[in-house]
This record gives C-alpha cells, sequence and structure tokens, in this order.
C-alpha cells in the first residue's frame, strides 16, 4: 500500500488527510488496528526512530510515550525497584519483561503529561506490555509487531478502536527529507548524526569524572532531545528520561520546566507520597492528579474544604516547602542535556536544584566561560559535545 487515509488532519475539520510514498514506493506501516489520525503518525514515527536509537546504543529494550509530536517519557528496559513499581503503579503485576519495564518507565517519568499518549516499543510487543497498555488512557502503539497474545489485548482496548501500528523494522528513508509549509516545499539532509559515548570526550569542567552508568543517561538523553521539539532540555537518570521540556522559547524555561518534572518523579518516591491514604475506588488518573495537586503549590487547595474525601480515606498532612525541599536535597546523579547550548549560568543554578551531577550540551556560546564557572561552584561535571540538535 502507498497510501493510506487518515482520520482527519490536525484538527477535525482539516479532511481530507493521508499518508502517501512518493513515487509508488510501499508504506512501511500496517494498521492492525483502529484509525489513526494525522498527529498520530507524527507521534509514531518520531517515537518509533527514537526508541530504535536507543535499542541500538543501549542494547535493551526501549519504549517512549510521545504527546503532540514530543517525549514525554523514555526509557530503557531496566528492573524495576519495588518503589519505582509503586509509583508506576504497577506493584501488583508479576515480574515484568524488559520492554514491560521499559514502557512502565517511560510512562511513569511525567504520568500526567502521558495521559492519551502514542507508545513506540522497540521490539515486538508481548502480552506483559500489552496488559500494562490495555488499562491506561493512550491513542494508540507502534511497534515491529505483536505476539499473537498481545495483538488480542490490544484489539480488545476501546472496543477495537485502540490504534495498532506494525512499522517494517528493516525500512530505512531516504537521505534527503522534504516537508511542506503554505505551499512551500523545505528540504534538508536528514539528521542521521550517530550519537556515541565519544560525543562527551572533552569535558571542559574541573570535575572531570564522568561514570559510566552517566554516560549512558546522557546518551539516553541526547537520543531523546534529538525527538523533542525545540527548545528542549532533558533531565535522565537510572536508564530513563525524568524530566522533559519542549517547544520553549526561551531555554531556561525549558531548564524549569523539565526540572520541575524531575522534581515530581522524585517527590512521587517520598515517603509522604507512597504512604498516601487513597479510597480503594480511585483510578490511577485520579491519583495520578491527586498526587499532582498535593506535591505542587496548590496543595492546601486539595485539603481544605473537605475536598480531600474524594480521593482519601483520611485527611493526610501537608507536605510543606520544607519538607519537600529536605527530600529533594537527597536526589543526586542526575544527568542533564540540552538540544542547544546554556547561554548563562543561570540554567546550571537551576538544574543543580534537581540533583544534577552531569551535564552534556554544545558549548559555543559567548558565556560559556560563566556556564563552566557555575557548574565548578557546584562540582558538576559537563562535555561540550559540539553539536546542535534541534527538531522542527
Amino acid at each position: 500500500m502507498s497510501e493510506l487515509s487518515l482520520k482527519y488532519g490536525c484538527n477535525p475539520h482539516q479532511k481530507p488527510a493521508r499518508i502517501f510514498m512518493q513515487d509508488g514506493q510501499e508504506l512501511p506501516v500496517k494498521v492492525l488496528s483502529g484509525t489513526p489520525g494525522y498527529i498520530n503518525f507524527l507521534d509514531a514515527l518520531n517515537g518509533w526512530q527514537l526508541v530504535r536509537e536507543l535499542k541500538e546504543v543501549t542494547g535493551l529494550p526501549a519504549a517512549t510515550s510521545f504527546k503532540h509530536v514530543s517525549p514525554a517519557g523514555a526509557a530503557c528496559g531496566r528492573p524495576l525497584s519495588d518503589t519505582l513499581k509503586k509509583i508506576y503503579w504497577v506493584e501488583d503485576d508479576r515480574e515484568l519483561s524488559p520492554l514491560a519495564c521499559a514502557y512502565a518507565r517511560a510512562r511513569g517519568a511525567d504520568r500526567m503529561s502521558s495521559f492519551g499518549d502514542f507508545i513506540a516499543l522497540s521490539d515486538v510487543c508481548d502480552a506483559d506490555t500489552a496488559r500494562l497498555i490495555k488499562r491506561e488512557v493512550s491513542d494508540g502503539v507502534i511497534a515491529p509487531g505483536y505476539t499473537e497474545e498481545a495483538l488480542t489485548i490490544l484489539r480488545e482496548k476501546k472496543k477495537g478502536k485502540y490504534n495498532v501500528i506494525e512499522i517494517d523494522s528493516s525500512y530505512r528513508p531516504a537521505a534527503t527529507e522534504v516537508k511542506q509549509v503554505f505551499g512551500v516545499c523545505f528540504e534538508q539532509g536528514r539528521n542521521e548524526l550517530p550519537l556515541t559515548r565519544e560525543l562527551l570526550n572533552n569535558v571542559v569542567t574541573e570535575a572531570k569524572e564522568i561514570p559510566e552508568s552517566a554516560k549512558t543517561d546522557l546518551l539516553i538523553a541526547l537520543i531523546t532531545l534529538k525527538y523533542t521539539q525545540s527548545n528542549s532540555v532533558c533531565y535522565a537518570l537510572d536508564g530513563q528520561a525524568i524530566g522533559i521540556g519542549a517547544g520553549q522559547q526561551s531555554r531556561v524555561h525549558c531548564t524549569r520546566l523539565a526540572g520541575q518534572k524531575a522534581d515530581n518523579w522524585y517527590l512521587r518516591q517520598s515517603p509522604k507520597v507512597l504512604n498516601l491514604p487513597f479510597r480503594l475506588d480511585v483510578k490511577r488518573a485520579d491519583r495520578d492528579n491527586a498526587i499532582d495537586v498535593y506535591i505542587g503549590e496548590e496543595s492546601e487547595d486539595l485539603l481544605r474544604d473537605g475536598s480531600w474525601e474524594r480521593v482519601f480515606t483520611v485527611r493526610p498532612e501537608a507536605f510543606t516547602r520544607e519538607e519537600k525541599r529536605q527530600w529533594l536535597d537527597t536526589l543526586h546523579g542526575v544527568s542533564l542535556v540540552s538540544d542547544a547550548f546554556f547561554p548563562f549560568g543561570d540554567n546550571i543554578e537551576r538544574a543543580r536544584k534537581s540533583g544534577v551531577s552531569y551535564i552534556a550540551e554544545p558549548g559555543g556560546s559567548i558565556r560559556d566561560d560563566q556556564v563552566i564557572e557555575t557548574c565548578n561552584r557546584y562540582g558538576i561535571a559537563m562535555a561540550f559535545t559540539g553539536i546542535r540538535l534541534f527538531h522542527h
């Protein structure tokens, strides 16, 4: 098939819509269930590139959770600690497959943003992963294949309307890519630059030590940003993104946004959040919303006037600003990557509040010395990669 009609374009009134291959080539995708739309395929194809590259670099199954053409989370299939199982709502599951662990991590990085996501998987989707997907609010999934059991599970989701896409893993696009804006064609060489550990060799700070685990996290963040709408910044730890800031006009706003998401990810692991007395009838999405309010500035709104009774069996104690800061001060070893250079040291000042110990960025700012000096003040090791990763 060289052409596929879509449900609609970016908005329901934008019809007709389709994806197609030029010169009559066959599309590298098959729709196994559902009726995907324009944005679904943008998420699917960008997400597939991300997880394919993560798998190539780490050797582990990979997953990403996309929303509006940027990842909300991306991760490799490392085992989950008991704490991560609890905050990702998978503590009641048997031992999960590596691919299922990757998706639990990708979805769990920013569960608020992942609500209604489009999923990309690097490996054939197994039943463990399909069961996790089935119970989440999601628009669809793309993978290089599905086991018979997994496909049966996914085809039952949304009464058969859930979007399931299979991609030919051997497909490679042309070296030049073309798109059209306002009737004008744009052409450029595809971003095929390999992202390897060698990019992390130019450490420009007084602190020179970047352990292998942190180099892996930096590579995961670099690959994630390669497919994230710019400006973009990514915090990563333990084989997964923990905070992604995308599409901001100011880089420091991007650093703050991603840092707040990383903080929320870690605050969810605090004893005060782990021990919240949820009512048994409260769904996962509603629990996520309640936790987000509880750890945010609006916590008093949740606890006053009896509103807590909708989600909790008893009124929990407030999570004070001092308590949150005390817990966040125990977060260390986080890696941070920016898709372009940091123009000011204020980005580093914000990053270190979220436990950042290692940074990779292109370098090349007229204020590189200020950025390096700020890193030196906090003992942060920073590598200049010499490459920019804008994505639009």
